[in-house]
């Protein structure tokens, strides 16, 4: 309908001002971490880009400072000719290096950090948004309890293994307290422990060790992941616990027959407990010919319902079920902390050996903006969220030490004031050549997988499936 499709058009084109303001806005409040700290010590500024290589537009301002928007929107730069020789990406500069005065070491190591503390300063701003109005937190992530042990997993042949959780005795109901000794908090903290996880058996199959809690007393588990899926992570085969609640039930529904009403929470199937809605779905599937005992909780009372047994055609019941929100209030610095230590993590698992992450599995400017646009459909609170890790991620990934990035500067800076004269140009400019070089293939290349996991995900969801509830 032409109004349906106004309505879509109208939600996208909001999405996509959403993506630039906070994709765009996060490169740009780096960039000015560096112009304004680079005018503040008195050194010259010559340009103020937003994107790399030709330009879209550009103007001179007062300040004699050209501002400059590009077409590669994959970051920006500002030109400062007295800090760094950066021409093969900025280009050439048309002042008079010898005719500029010196700048101290002091002063290039502030121009240098201020776009990263640029980037804390925005998140810490954001975070204090998410602190006040709070954030919408399902009991799916809010927790460590397992509520599902798959019998299978599903390797990249297709072949079907039974799942490491499952041989480890992992049970549902089980709490998870620390991971290979990090402590965890919620379902995000236990899938991205186990996946950037480096644990290794003496012949070098991936292992990983859970102190798990069940009925009070702690136990130390050692699990050896399996890599699953279609990103060919580390997995155990484990899913969250959480209550699941009646929200509507079709009326004229197997369900409605049972004397199921909205707001019940569903404790058991035939006395097997029922806190994930995997577990839900394989009774309903698996007890089909016989009839189910379920057994919910309605205001004060516990209450057992039958329902019946169910032909070939009736393999849903006419349930909606949901799980429980709140809306919790992280301070600021817990959500900079979070990110920040998942960040490291990430990065800590490239570098590492024993790890299973490559470069193939982690996101490019692709990848991002795709997850921005996505954040930014679910909403406001969303996209901030995600704005808040990408800015900590930009901070920590241009602190490190690799030519052309911030900490780069900074590492030649700190050689030439120990050995007491600035490094040769021709050697700062191979390298600075080299390592761009070598970021844009970076960059291309984890771009590469971005559109295939797009792609990936297009014909998923346009791949049939059979209806199940969803809770």
């Amino acid at each position: 309908m032409p109004a349906d499709l106004l309505q879509t058009v109208l939600s996208n084109v909001w999405s996509i001002f959403l993506v630039v303001l906070f994709f765009g806005g996060s490169i740009f409040v780096h960039e000015l971490g560096h112009f304004l700290a680079a005018r503040r010590r008195g050194v010259h500024v010559e340009r103020f880009s937003i994107g790399f290589g030709p330009k879209i537009c550009s103007w001179r301002g007062k300040d004699g400072v050209e501002y400059r928007l590009s077409w590669l929107p994959l970051g920006g730069y500002v030109t400062l000719p007295q800090l760094a020789s950066l021409s093969g990406i900025e280009g050439e500069s048309s002042v008079d290096l010898e005719k500029l005065p010196p700048i101290t070491y002091g002063t290039k190591m502030i121009v240098f950090v201020a776009g990263a503390a640029f980037n804390f300063i925005f998140a810490f701003a954001l975070a204090c948004i998410i602190w006040l109005v709070g954030q919408p937190t399902s009991s799916m992530t809010a927790t460590t309890r397992i509520g599902y042990v798959t019998p299978t997993l599903t390797l990249a042949d297709e072949s079907k293994v039974p799942s490491p959780a499952f041989e480890a005795g992992l049970q549902v109901g089980d709490t998870i307290r620390t991971i290979d000794g990090i402590n965890v908090s919620d379902w995000m903290d236990v899938v991205q422990t186990i996946v950037t996880g480096s644990g290794r058996t003496a012949t070098g199959q991936p292992k990983t060790v859970f102190t798990i809690e069940r009925d009070g007393q702690l136990k130390e588990i050692s699990i050896y992941p399996r890599l699953s899926g279609d990103e060919q992570f580390r997995r155990v085969g484990i899913d969250s616990g959480y209550e699941l609640l009646v929200l509507k039930v079709a009326k004229g529904s197997i369900a409605e027959k049972s004397g199921f009403k909205a707001d019940d929470e569903l404790l058991s199937l035939n006395s097997t407990r029922v806190i994930n809605g995997s577990v839900y779905q394989q009774i309903i599937e698996e007890a089909l010919n016989f009839p189910i005992a379920a057994v919910v909780q309605r205001e004060n009372q516990k209450i057992t319902l039958t329902i019946p047994p169910r032909t070939k055609e009736e393999t849903t019941l006419g349930l909606v079920l949901t799980t429980g929100y709140i809306l919790t209030h992280p301070s600021p610095f817990k959500q900079i902390a979070d990110h920040a230590i998942m960040t490291v993590r990430t990065l800590g698992s490239l570098i590492n050996p024993q790890s299973d992450i490559g470069l193939s599995k982690v996101s490019g400017p692709v990848g991002i903006v795709r997850i921005l646009h996505s954040a930014a459909e679910a909403g406001i609170t969303a996209i901030l969220m995600f704005t808040i890790l990408v800015n900590v991620n930009l901070a920590i990934f241009n602190l490190l030490p690799i030519p052309v990035l911030d900490g780069g500067q900074m590492l030649f800076a700190t050689i030439a004031k120990l050995r007491g004269r600035a490094l040769p140009v021709n050697f700062i400019m191979a390298t600075q050549s080299t390592f761009v070089i070598l970021l844009f293939s970076i960059i291309l290349y984890v771009s590469f997988f971005d559109v295939r996991r797009i792609f990936r995900d297009h014909q998923s969801h346009n791949t049939p499936t059979e209806e199940r509830a969803d809770p």
